[in-house]
């Protein structure tokens, strides 16, 4: 499970104009309408072709937990293209991010300054330009730790030296065990 990765999904979702089918069998065709066919699906999910010709006739109805989760996600992960796309595009350009986080945080400093991590629960409103970074590095493949110190790059000049006004010999800001992350856009 990817923590960064999921809630840069969640933030995207949140402006979605309908909600993703719920049950298989909507799931599933529409799964076909994407694909282009049953065989794609099957191959996909893991599963025979006439199971899937199962749920698009309405045949089969409930399938077993790891195939709905498999589904959801899936299904999840191509619902809407086009207000996603939006979303990520106006978050990139105008609007920013917001990152909700309770997590340790501490910094490399010059000596005689407190560095000592500690929990912190910031909400921080993030400019575009560290929104695109995200959003490019996670349609890069970019694992949850590179998100993880962009995220800390993000915090570092926006939290710790508030855009260049204070603390200007910071070096480097650690981001770790983190309890709770969101994204809002």
């Amino acid at each position: 499970m990817s923590m960064f990765g999921d809630s840069l999904d969640k933030a995207v979702q949140k402006a979605f104009t309908r909600p993703a089918p719920k049950s298989a069998g909507p799931q599933i065709r529409y799964m076909v309408k994407q694909l282009g066919g049953t065989k794609a699906v099957a191959e996909l999910l893991g599963m025979s072709q006439r199971q899937v010709e199962r749920y698009v006739a309405g045949k089969a109805k409930k399938p077993r937990a790891d195939l709905a989760a498999r589904l959801e996600r899936e299904v999840t992960k191509r619902w809407q293209p086009q207000i996603r796309a939006k979303a990520r595009q106006k978050a990139a350009s105008t609007g920013g991010i917001v990152i909700d986080a309770r997590a340790r945080m501490g910094y490399t400093a010059p000596i005689g300054s407190t560095d000592q991590d500690r929990i912190r629960h910031l909400t921080v409103a993030l400019p575009p330009l560290f929104a695109a970074r995200l959003f490019e590095a996670q349609e890069a493949g970019a694992s949850d730790t590179q998100l993880q110190e962009i995220a800390a790059e993000a915090l570092k000049e926006v939290y710790f030296q508030d855009g260049g006004r204070r603390a200007g010999s910071l070096e480097e800001v650690r981001f770790t065990d983190v309890e709770h992350l969101e994204f809002d856009l």
